[in-house]
């Protein structure tokens, strides 16, 4: 399909800087896409009045990491430059694939020293932490040799490293100490993000209490979300763009529980795309879901037949994203075209801190 069948104008005005407070007071879009769509605006909140008991929330459990490194890189005759280095997917105990800015200017075997710039030879003192440029690959990506390894370079990371908020954020205002707590859902658990699964910042104890005297089930799965996410898709056709791969888990526990929902006649809702692409990864034709862990690079565009899930909460996404082409494929292009163009004229908030939406999926 053509990438700019999903392209729609929106404001700076339309995007959030902060998140809302409470958080289970963000607005929230109901889209029904039937012959007719429907479009119902609520608050988070109110979302257990739209789900039944024994049906069950899909919650990504992932922990964002502060994998922005700002770095100088040394090479032998060569001058010193800044290097900005945002980590994306562990490949290893030391290694990590990044992005690197400006990726034209490193080269294999380059050397970079994060933190307090101490120089060749330093691992880790005092808040430095250095890595080989180990390959080079496209479009500023490369793979980075730390000199530490294990929980020893997880510790490193953390002293060092900042939050790597979206571009689109990052681009306003700088990150503070409130990002710290602010971008990162309230059950997350598995460190291993370097973005936050969105729709799930919006939960509260109490919208979880409210939740569960509803008898609506929360079961929880592992996507370690990986800076690709934001990645503009730059090709004319969606064919012709590649996802970033990212390492998810299913745990046979959840995988059984899920299968059960569906047994009894309830539905699954995938709280956020990264809970639904990794869902959609493991199912099988027959919606089954079995245990699971690898890396996906789902790409869901309209025409893709979904398998497990029944629907979706979400915020609201960048325009000729993959994002939005997802939430195209699950409520159908139109309907969501009509939707975001009725949440940017009522003034919804978009993208990471934004307001957020349940889209039920269209019917085949």
């Amino acid at each position: 399909m053509r990438v700019d069948l999903f392209d729609f104008d929106l404001t700076d005005e339309n995007i959030a800087l902060r998140p809302a407070s409470p958080r289970d007071h963000a607005r929230f879009l109901v889209v029904r896409p039937d012959a007719n769509p429907v479009l119902e605006d609520h608050h988070v909140y109110d979302l257990p009045s739209f789900l039944r008991p024994g049906d069950a929330l899909v919650f990504n459990d992932t922990k964002v990491i502060p994998a922005q490194l700002e770095g100088i890189r040394h090479r032998e005759g060569a001058e010193e430059i800044a290097v900005s280095c945002t980590l994306h997917m562990r490949v290893g105990a030391s290694r990590w694939k990044a992005f690197a800015k400006p990726g034209k200017r490193i080269k294999t075997g380059d050397r970079i020293d994060f933190g307090t710039g101490q120089g060749e030879g330093a691992a880790c003192l005092m808040g430095s932490l250095v890595a080989t440029v180990a390959e080079k690959g496209e479009a500023g990506e490369i793979e980075l040799a730390f000199d530490l390894s294990g929980p020893d370079l997880d510790q490193a990371i953390a002293t060092v490293g900042h939050i790597p908020l979206p571009p689109y954020i990052a681009a306003k205002r700088p990150e503070d100490e409130k990002d710290r707590a602010d971008y990162q859902t309230i059950y997350a658990r598995e460190e291993g993000a370097v973005a936050a699964p969105t729709a799930g910042l919006h939960f509260t104890p109490d919208l979880f209490a409210k939740l569960d005297t509803a008898g609506v089930e929360r079961h929880f799965v592992t996507l370690h979300v990986g800076a690709g996410t934001f990645l503009p898709v730059k090709a004319d056709d969606t064919t012709e763009h590649k996802m970033h791969e990212e390492i998810g888990y299913i745990s046979p526990s959840t995988a059984a529980a899920l299968n059960a929902v569906r047994a009894r006649g309830n539905r699954i809702i995938a709280v956020g795309t990264t809970s639904l692409r990794l869902l959609e990864s493991a199912a099988e034709d027959n919606g089954n879901i079995p245990a699971w862990s690898g890396a996906t690079g789902i790409f869901i565009t309209p025409g893709y037949r979904f398998k497990a899930v029944d629907m979706l909460m979400t915020n609201f996404h960048l325009p000729k994203s993959t994002l939005f082409m997802l939430v195209s494929a699950f409520a159908g292009l139109d309907t969501m075209r009509g939707a975001y163009a009725h949440a940017i004229e009522t003034g919804y908030r978009f993208y990471s801190y934004g307001d957020s939406s349940l889209l039920f999926r269209k019917d085949d």
